[in-house]
């Protein structure tokens, strides 16, 4: 009796079918890339375990009715990753030297470096986009009630955060070092000055002595550069630590639905 012919497997059962270059069992070189980052991130999260830090920052529960507005915070961090990108390209040519080094490596850097006043123009006005940032963030928040318990501190550490911003450009303004930057930071220095307790101390420490000289720019670089920018990250890092871990807020109007549902359940 002659043998009838096996019936055929199903392609679910065979399997995917085999990549361009692999019938014969051969890899193509983009897997073999593809593999080898595989095997780098495995290795790497064995010995950290940031899978689940990542998992625990980026998948966590949102309220209903979140908008556009909740993205305020991540426009201000973007905005603050772009100042210090660009910050630290300008940082390679400039020199705080106030007997013209100063002004010759800014106005060097404008006219004379590849793509030198793209790069200086968007840190100049991404300072100003930055502080408005802030400002709306921080107006989002207190409208929509998000400083209550148990967010108090996070608002704290966002006033002190604003207050590093406005630091940050105040210090920045005078880097260039020409006639506006330096009349408009003694003006701003003798504000300070002008302070209950600490305001003459904030002053003497701002300029590098008792009076407005060559220890002023590089105190005001140093403090623009290093000081503020350190304090800066260490506080978004507390900040979003926070935020993760308390949540959001939802929008009152929402809570207002809620409440209103309530009452209704309750007559």
């Amino acid at each position: 009796m002659p043998k009838l012919p096996a019936p055929p497997v199903p392609q679910a059962l065979k399997g995917p079918p085999p990549r361009p270059g692999e019938e014969n069992g051969k890899q193509t070189p983009l897997d073999h890339a593809a593999e080898a980052g595989i095997t780098v991130v495995d290795w790497v999260d064995e010995r950290t375990s940031l899978t689940g830090a990542a998992r625990w920052l980026m998948f966590r529960k949102v309220p209903k009715g979140t908008n556009w507005f909740y993205t305020l915070g991540s426009a201000t961090l973007f905005a603050f990753l772009s100042q210090a990108v660009t910050g630290v390209f300008l940082a390679m040519y400039y020199r705080p030297d106030p007997s013209g080094g100063a002004y010759e490596s800014i106005r060097y850097v404008t006219n004379d470096v590849f793509l030198g006043q793209f790069v200086r123009g968007m840190h100049k006005w991404g300072a100003s986009v930055m502080v408005i940032l802030v400002f709306l963030h921080m107006g989002r928040t207190f409208f929509f009630g998000a400083y209550k318990y148990p967010r108090e501190l996070n608002w704290v550490i966002g006033v002190v955060l604003l207050i590093l911003t406005l630091v940050m450009g105040f210090t920045g303004y005078l880097l260039p070092f020409d006639q506006r930057a330096y009349w408009a930071t003694i003006v701003g220095v003798n504000i300070n000055g002008t302070g209950p307790l600490i305001g003459p101390y904030l002053s003497d420490f701002l300029r590098g002595g008792s009076e407005f000289g060559a220890t002023t720019l590089s105190r005001f670089y140093a403090i623009h550069m290093l000081l503020v920018p350190g304090a800066i990250i260490a506080l978004i890092g507390a900040h979003l630590y926070l935020v993760t871990k308390l949540g959001t807020t939802a929008p009152p109007w929402q809570k207002a639905d809620q409440a209103e549902a309530l009452r209704e359940e309750e007559i």
